[in-house]
C-alpha cells in the first residue's frame, strides 16, 4: 500500500468517524464550479524535461512569510515530477491567454511545444505575457483526498499591467473595468 493510499483511507476514516451527510462529488463539483477563480500555469524543470499544468486552484497563504500553495491530483501526469521538484514556477495568466490554459490542461502533448515561455535564469519556465509569475521553493507536499496541497516559498517575481483570465462554471471570463 502506498503512502498517498495509507494517508487517504486514513482520511476516510476520520471523515467516516463523524457519520454526518457529505456532498456527493457531482454536488461538489456543482459549488466550486460557480466559484470564480484566477487561473495558472505552474511549471518545472525535471531533469532535462519540462513540466507543466493549468492549476485554479492556487491561493495565498501568507504574506510573511511569503507562501502560496496550489493542488494537484496524486494521479496526475505531473505528480511524479512535481514529487521531485525542489522549485516551480507558477505563472498567473492574463486575459486573452486562454489558448495557453487550454494547452497546459491538455494530456498526452507537449505543452511546451508552442513556445510562449522564456526560462528564468534558475532554469523554471515562465509563461510569456503572464499577469504575473512567482518562482517558489517546495517546502511541504501534503497528501489531503486523493490530491496534494504544495506550499511554496516565494523567493522571485515578476509583475505586469494586464488584467487577470478568471475561469467560472467551464467559460473564461474577463473582468471589466
Amino acid at each position: 500500500m502506498t503512502t498517498s493510499t495509507h494517508d487517504l483511507q486514513h482520511l476516510e476514516r476520520l471523515l467516516a468517524d463523524h457519520d454526518e451527510p457529505a456532498l456527493t462529488p457531482e454536488e461538489y463539483k456543482q459549488v466550486f464550479r460557480r466559484h470564480a477563480a484566477g487561473v495558472a500555469v505552474v511549471t518545472l524543470r525535471d531533469a532535462d524535461r519540462l513540466v507543466g499544468f493549468t492549476a485554479t486552484s492556487v491561493i495565498s497563504v501568507s504574506a510573511a512569510p511569503p507562501l502560496l500553495a496550489f493542488s494537484l491530483a496524486s494521479g496526475s501526469s505531473s505528480w511524479p515530477a512535481l514529487s521531485r521538484a525542489a522549485t516551480v514556477a507558477v505563472s498567473f495568466l492574463a486575459e486573452g491567454q486562454e489558448d495557453v490554459s487550454t494547452r497546459f490542461a491538455t494530456s498526452g502533448i507537449d505543452r511546451f511545444a508552442a513556445g510562449g515561455w522564456t526560462p528564468l535564469p534558475t532554469g523554471e519556465p515562465v509563461v510569456d505575457g503572464a499577469q504575473a509569475w512567482v518562482r517558489g521553493r517546495i517546502v511541504q507536499r501534503t497528501p489531503v483526498g486523493d490530491s496534494h496541497l504544495v506550499s511554496l516559498r516565494a523567493l522571485s517575481h515578476g509583475v505586469t499591467c494586464a488584467r487577470p483570465l478568471v475561469y467560472r462554471d467551464r467559460v473564461y471570463h474577463r473582468l471589466t473595468p
